[in-house]
């Protein structure tokens, strides 16, 4: 069952910018840190952002970092992932996904909810 809902995706061109939103539903976000991840096709899923349950934690890959920029709205019970100068590697299948234990590390095991993802495509 789907625990998450992604939004935001869709097709951009390259240098555009895209904001996606995780929504979380029959619970509460505040006691969990957030990751997005993304998998492109024939890729292993890989880890994006993650915030920690406060915020007070911002964590971004390599390869996204001053492009990407993670935040959340508990009042909302959501989690956003702004993205700029948006490239075309950037184009996958992005998720979100929540732990209880924080930031630390990328791999995806620890992220024991999800969502169903959003399609972005970044593209001329």
């Amino acid at each position: 069952q789907l625990l998450f809902v992604e939004s935001g995706g869709g097709l951009v061109q390259p240098g555009g910018s895209l904001r996606l939103s995780c929504a979380a539903s029959g619970f509460t976000l505040d006691n969990y840190a957030i990751g997005w991840f993304r998998q492109a096709p024939g890729k292993e899923r890989e880890g994006v952002s993650c915030i920690s349950s406060g915020g007070g934690s911002l964590n971004y890959v390599d390869s996204v970092k001053g492009r990407f920029t993670i935040s959340r709205d508990n009042a909302k019970n959501t989690v956003y992932l702004q993205m700029n100068s948006l490239k075309p590697e950037d184009t996958a299948v992005y998720y979100c996904a929540a732990r209880f234990y924080g930031c630390a590390g990328w791999a995806p095991t620890p992220y024991k909810y999800w969502g169903q993802g959003t399609q972005v495509t970044v593209s001329s």
